[in-house]
């Protein structure tokens, strides 16, 4: 993965692997379960979503960065990473979005 992500994935890496909830949000999310954590992500795009409509840029990048944390976060959980991430990119790379999207079974229609 792009080395500006990698200290965002170890320091969540570290905290889990410490798994104190007392002192770590990354922790205490976490122990929280995969549902708590699957509802940040939401509440993190939909306000991403609220400040690229209504908020300056700084806003809107500040709730961009929450949701790629919050989304780091629950990758990790599944044993996943912001390489499988990009793996993923990789391969749509060059295929029409339109296409790609029909292959999966969704149409122009379900955007």
């Amino acid at each position: 993965m792009n080395d500006r992500f990698a200290p965002l994935e170890q320091v969540i890496a570290d905290r889990l692997a410490v798994g104190d909830a007392g002192s770590s949000y990354v922790a205490k999310l976490a122990a929280a379960g995969l549902p708590k954590v699957s509802q940040k992500v939401g509440e993190e795009a939909v306000e991403t979503v609220i400040a690229a409509l209504n908020e300056s840029d700084s806003a809107l990048v500040g709730e961009a960065a929450d949701l790629l944390f919050h989304l780091t976060l629950l990758l990790q959980l599944r044993g996943l990473g912001l390489d499988d991430v990009a793996a993923e990119l990789a391969r749509r790379h060059g295929i029409s979005g339109l296409a790609e999207k029909a292959a999966r079974g969704g149409g122009p229609e379900t955007e």
